[in-house]
């Protein structure tokens, strides 16, 4: 509605705008052209990013779904198999891209919050014969969106990387929301980096980035990486400008997380006392809150709408409400207040 006064955005922490700071930043970097490799400000952002999470190199991309099919292309060949958990993003919102960019087959596990046990991953490895598809990458997702903003246990995560390397497989993290994940459990990203080969991470989620990502591995297939970028259109010129918004993001917008997690816990606690509302499955650990509605979903994100509270509508009775930058104290006060009004 046109006019209408927003008081909490909270359909994703991708709706985030550039501080002041970030753009004084983005308009202060120093530019040249990435597709020519001279780069400054987009070499120092991937060396940065190599460092952080232990790696060789990255490769700077516009998008998270860019970072996580180039480096499934970069680890498989036509006719593989991917296991990953049925809910992860790679599967439900990359538009088959496994299959149309790398021809890919894909082995579907099962849990709660989006992950799965060294035994599952056991379980779906295919027979090496010529009659099977090539079991060759494991993915997962931390924190896990569709699981409620679930956070990787490190022996959960060892234990299913030890796993497929056993049976020859590469691992890719799609990491996304990995600064949720560093943030919350106070783990470093070289942490959870050293048992995958590659690792995606977001710059225009909870860190504030108008836009990128990057993946970090490596220094073969980073390589690999590199030319998928190029096939796929991802190469930009002057990029500096959006990578001095992430190297500023980094250094400012990492610690601040913690703000969002406290407000999610604030936001889920009230919606436990609220008659009428039933929260999710998974107890909120960083920044995502799923709870059911009485009646229709998209019904009630229309009222929501109406009062001023943004929200999507992600299942027949599901709400989500995604805790980001953009929205202070007085925001989850307001969003509190309006859902004990609709009930």
């Amino acid at each position: 509605m046109v006019g209408m006064k927003i008081h909490a955005d909270l359909r994703s922490d991708t709706i985030t705008l550039p501080s002041e700071a970030m753009k004084h930043a983005m308009l202060e970097a120093e530019l040249g052209d990435d597709v020519l490799g001279d780069e400054p400000t987009v070499l120092k952002l991937q060396d940065a990013v190599a460092d952080l999470f232990g790696k060789e190199a990255a490769c700077f991309v516009p998008s998270g779904t860019m970072a996580n099919q180039a480096a499934i292309r970069a680890h498989t060949q036509p006719g593989d198999e991917i296991v990953t958990h049925r809910d992860n993003h790679i599967y439900l919102y990359e538009s088959g891209a496994w299959a149309a960019i790398s021809g890919c087959s894909i082995r579907l596990l099962d849990g709660a919050g989006g992950q799965f046990s060294a035994e599952d991953v056991e379980a779906a490895v295919q027979h090496k014969d010529a009659h099977f598809p090539n079991s060759a990458l494991l993915v997962a997702e931390n924190t896990h969106n569709r699981g409620g903003g679930t956070i990787w246990p490190m022996e959960r995560t060892e234990a299913v990387t030890a796993m497929a390397r056993r049976h020859g497989m590469r691992c890719h993290l799609d990491g996304a929301r990995i600064w949720n994940a560093c943030a919350a459990t106070g783990i470093e990203p070289a942490e959870y980096a050293r048992c995958f080969d590659t690792v995606s991470a977001c710059f225009s989620k909870g860190l504030g980035c108008p836009v990128g990502s990057i993946v970090a591995g490596d220094r073969e297939s980073i390589h690999r990486v590199h030319r998928i970028r190029k096939l796929l259109g991802g190469t930009m010129r002057q990029s500096g400008m959006l990578a001095a918004a992430c190297l500023h993001a980094m250094e400012h917008n990492r610690a601040r997380l913690a703000d969002d997690h406290r407000r999610a816990r604030r936001l889920a606690d009230a919606i436990v006392d609220i008659p009428g509302l039933e929260p999710g499955p998974a107890p909120v650990e960083t920044n995502i809150v799923y709870f059911d509605v009485p009646g229709e979903a998209d019904g009630f994100s229309e009222r929501l709408d109406a009062a001023g509270i943004r929200m999507f509508a992600v299942g027949p009775r599901t709400m989500r409400a995604v805790l980001n930058l953009m929205v202070d104290d007085d925001g989850i006060d307001r969003t509190i207040e309006v859902l004990r009004t609709l009930v």
